[in-house]
């Protein structure tokens, strides 16, 4: 017998049932590429993810709908751009919330202080006392430049 669902993918799963009855194909597509990227992580591990990470696989979703939409918009493609943005939202209804600045900052300061953590050279450190406290609430690569900025004060 197969390991109880997280539920964060029941509620996936949940949401795809209702596009279907609802006929809302463009949200219906959304979930179906999140599910099969889940199920993606699954068959080639043979595992079954965790909430965490599921939400692991789904920041990787959101910062390539990012990334293309940085792209279409710099070139001029409106209507790309506008699918990106759509995909986005639906990927982000089952993220985390997203920590505001603040709360970014005190995790860093608390980290840096956890790991004793004196220069730069630290920051990998650092980073690994953040990254499972941040993934999926935070931009990463944002939190890393904010680290290394306050390493090198």
């Amino acid at each position: 017998m197969p390991a109880e669902a997280s539920p964060l993918k029941v509620a996936i799963q949940d949401s795809v049932k209702e596009a279907m009855r609802a006929k809302d194909k463009p949200r219906l597509a959304v979930l179906r590429q999140i599910t099969a990227a889940i199920k993606q992580v699954e068959v080639d591990n043979r595992v079954d993810l965790s909430d965490e990470e599921i939400v692991v696989v789904m920041t990787k979703m959101t910062k390539q709908r990012r990334e293309a939409l940085e792209q279409y918009e710099n070139a001029g493609r409106d209507d790309l751009a506008d699918i990106e943005k759509a995909e986005l939202v639906i990927i982000e209804e089952f993220m985390p919330e997203q920590l505001t600045e603040d709360e970014v900052k005190q995790a860093i300061q608390a980290a840096i202080e956890e790991s004793g953590a004196s220069s730069i050279k630290d920051m990998g450190a650092v980073m690994n006392v953040l990254r499972p406290k941040l993934q999926g609430r935070a931009d990463m690569s944002a939190v890393s430049g904010q680290v290394k900025s306050a390493l090198s004060n």
